[in-house]
C-alpha cells in the first residue's frame, strides 16, 4: 500500500478485539434468525465512502489475511478498500466469482448470485457471503416477503427496498442448491438482516404498513 494511501487510513474499531467479537456475534445472530433486524454497535472510525456503517463493520469483523474480497464498482479503489486491506490483511480480487466475501453498494451493478462461488457438495462452507446494501428495511414498501426455514418460528415478515427486480428468482434458484449456495447479509445504516441459503422467500402483497416491531414479533 502506498505511503500516501496509508496515511489516510482511519483507525477502525476502538477496541479491536472486543468490538470485533461483538460484531461477529451480531452477524451470527442475524444468520441464525433470518429476517430479524439486528442492530450493530457503531464503535469504529469508518472509511470515507458511500458504503454503510453496517457493511463496513461486518467486513472488518469477518475478514482476515486468508480471505478474498470483491468490491462493487463505486467501492473499488476507495478509502474502503485501503481501510479493509490495512486492518484485515484481506486480498481484493477483480473477479467476483473468485471472492469469498462481496461488498455490494447501493446503486452499483451487482453480479448475479449464480455467478458467485456457491461451494461444493463436499465443502458447502466454502461458498461466498454477500453483504448487500439496501435502501431500507421496513413494512411499507419494496419487496414484501414471508420467510420460512431454519431459525424461523413459523413465518417471518420482511420488506426490503433496493434489491433488483429479479432477486426473488435468483434467491429461489440459490435456495434450491442447498447444501450449496450463497449466504446474504442485507445492510442498511447500523442494521443487518440475515438471509442464509436455507431460507425460503415467499413474495406477498403489502396490504398495510407494518412496523419493525411487528416484523420482529
Amino acid at each position: 500500500m502506498k505511503q500516501e494511501a496509508l496515511q489516510r487510513v482511519r483507525p477502525g474499531f476502538e477496541d479491536p478485539v472486543q468490538d470485533s467479537q461483538a460484531v461477529f456475534r451480531r452477524v451470527l445472530e442475524a444468520l441464525s434468525m433470518p429476517g430479524r433486524v439486528v442492530e450493530l454497535p457503531v464503535r469504529a472510525t469508518l472509511p470515507e465512502c458511500q458504503g454503510s456503517a453496517a457493511a463496513a463493520q461486518t467486513l472488518l469483523a469477518l475478514l482476515d489475511s486468508k480471505c478474498s474480497l470483491w468490491l462493487s464498482p463505486s467501492l473499488q479503489g476507495s478509502d474502503a478498500e485501503a481501510w479493509l486491506r490495512f486492518h484485515t490483511g484481506c486480498r481484493c480480487v477483480s473477479d467476483p466469482a473468485q471472492a469469498q466475501f462481496l461488498w455490494l453498494a447501493v446503486g452499483d451493478e451487482w453480479p448475479a448470485l449464480a455467478a458467485l462461488h456457491r461451494g461444493t457438495d463436499e465443502s458447502p462452507d466454502q461458498s461466498a457471503t454477500c453483504i448487500m446494501e439496501v435502501e431500507s428495511i421496513s413494512g411499507t414498501a419494496g419487496q414484501a416477503w414471508t420467510l420460512q426455514g431454519p431459525g424461523i418460528l413459523g413465518e417471518q415478515a420482511l420488506s426490503v427496498r433496493g434489491l433488483s427486480a429479479d432477486f426473488e428468482d435468483q434467491w429461489a434458484a440459490n435456495h434450491a442448491l442447498f447444501p450449496r449456495g450463497v449466504d446474504v447479509l442485507l445492510a442498511v445504516q447500523g442494521q443487518l438482516v440475515g438471509l442464509p441459503r436455507t431460507t425460503r422467500v415467499i413474495s406477498e402483497l403489502v396490504t398495510g404498513p407494518r412496523s419493525l416491531a411487528a416484523m420482529e414479533a
